[in-house]
């Protein structure tokens, strides 16, 4: 019944916040309490999972989504993205989605998929008219979406890549090898079959942006280009501006890769935390922007940002409730119950078997690598004698992994808030597209299988 009960609080939850225009705090709080008596937490258990679930998203994206916008913040003020977006213009122009998709997906995988939307955000809100004035958000956005997930599930050292790939016994250097071509390829030709929906009249900036949103020539404006802009410091060269941003990236990706190699190394691991490093990307641009604006600017440029950060937070914080009050219902080990895998199917069937059941747990738990690694319980105990490279089982793993991430996903409510989307413009950009990275990423594991037959 617990399956039951999860489908209605989330399907509730969303024709709450869709249909009738209910704030997404008190619909998902709604939602959790349903879910919480419905299936026997009883209401002090309803509660402890509630607050639980918010407090623990706080203490693991809390710190990471304030740094991120303070940052994007004073690089505003600095001019910096202004002058980013230029150059793209010049260079990339229309091709900047492409380009965001790859760049995620294969370069930026050791990176917490928390800290590159936080980082991203900012810089495809700010591009959206130099690729297109009518859908140059929303088609950033499900590139944002898919770049980041085809790199989680299928590049090491990508969080769920590295997870199913152990648990599936295959050695990291071969998963690299078949998984980076394939999230690659999945990055890209996502991002041209949703460009082909946008197209198609399907965003709709009436009712697929925040209500609060200012859109302007295909920009969203908020409360950041209010701020005073620091003249003397946006004369610096843009490499220099950035630094807010690479430095963090740069220690993030050592602490990971070190990390990887089992070498431990305490002034590392302290750097390469995320929150750390972010929290040393605001004190450059916070030392910057001072110098060019004073104590008063630089204090005015911080409260717009800690306008942003508290609904933001907020709606996130509520969106680990529900998926601490659906974990606790039981849902995991009831779909683990329904499954059985079958040691003797052929290739293609073991392998949409393998999808299907990664499919199936994410869309249910509403965590992709929680979804990956049960998948990947299930099927490991028989992968051995199913006659299918193990890779293969993996990549399949992964590849349902990614589907239809929505409302159960903190994740999701930090990318709406990100940006400036409404819930229904989050489903037709970061649901949407990860859907289509699921199928789309299919065929191409099927075509692996042939591959690693040989």
């Amino acid at each position: 019944m617990e399956i039951l009960h999860s489908a209605i609080a989330i399907l509730a939850a969303i024709l709450l916040i869709i249909r009738f225009k209910i704030d997404p705090v008190i619909s998902l709080l709604l939602a959790c309490i349903y879910l919480g008596l419905a299936t026997g937490q009883g209401s002090e258990g309803t509660i402890k999972q509630i607050t639980g679930g918010f407090g623990e998203i706080m203490a693991e994206v809390g710190l990471l989504i304030g740094f991120g916008v303070l940052i994007g913040a004073l690089l505003h003020s600095m001019g910096t993205f202004s002058d980013l977006v230029a150059i793209i213009a010049r260079r990339v122009g229309g091709k900047l989605p492409y380009a965001m998709a790859g760049t995620l997906a294969v370069i930026f995988p050791s990176i917490y998929v928390d800290v590159q939307v936080v980082l991203a955000a900012p810089m495809a809100k700010e591009s959206a008219p130099a690729v297109d004035r009518r859908i140059g958000l929303p088609w950033l956005a499900g590139a944002l979406g898919i770049g980041i997930f085809a790199g989680y599930v299928f590049v090491v050292p990508g969080l769920a890549a590295v997870a199913v790939a152990g648990l599936m016994e295959v050695p990291l250097g071969t998963y690299l090898l078949y998984g980076l071509p394939i999230g690659l390829a999945t990055a890209l030709i996502t991002t041209l079959l949703f460009r082909l929906l946008l197209s198609r009249g399907f965003w709709n900036d009436e009712t697929d942006y925040d209500e609060d949103a200012r859109i302007v020539d295909g920009r969203v404006h908020d409360e950041t280009d209010d701020v005073p802009v620091a003249e003397s410091v946006a004369r610096l060269p843009l490499l220099v501006r950035l630094l807010p941003i690479l430095v963090p990236l740069v220690l993030i990706a050592t602490g990971a890769i070190v990390g990887l190699a089992d070498v431990s190394n305490p002034v590392i691991d302290f750097l390469g935390d995320a929150n750390i490093a972010l929290f040393i990307g605001l004190l450059i641009a916070f030392v910057m922007v001072r110098r060019g604006l004073g104590a008063d600017g630089v204090g005015s440029v911080l409260t717009s940002g800690f306008h942003t950060t508290g609904e933001i937070l907020l709606v996130t914080g509520v969106g680990g409730s529900l998926g601490a009050v659906i974990a606790e219902s039981g849902m995991q080990d009831t779909l683990k119950e329904l499954f059985s895998a079958d040691a003797n199917a052929p290739v293609i069937l073991s392998i949409l078997l393998a999808w299907f059941i990664a499919a199936l747990l994410h869309f249910a738990i509403g965590s992709v690598s929680v979804g990956a690694i049960t998948a990947a319980g299930i099927i490991g105990p028989v992968v051995g004698s199913m006659g299918v490279d193990p890779v293969v089982i993996a990549l399949a793993i992964a590849s349902g992994a990614m589907f239809a991430l929505h409302v159960n996903s903190n994740f999701f409510w930090m990318f709406r808030g990100l940006l400036d989307l409404s819930t229904k413009g989050t489903l037709k950009t970061l649901t949407l597209a990860t859907s289509l990275g699921a199928v789309v990423s299919l065929p191409l594991v099927i075509l692996a299988s042939f591959v690693a037959a040989l």
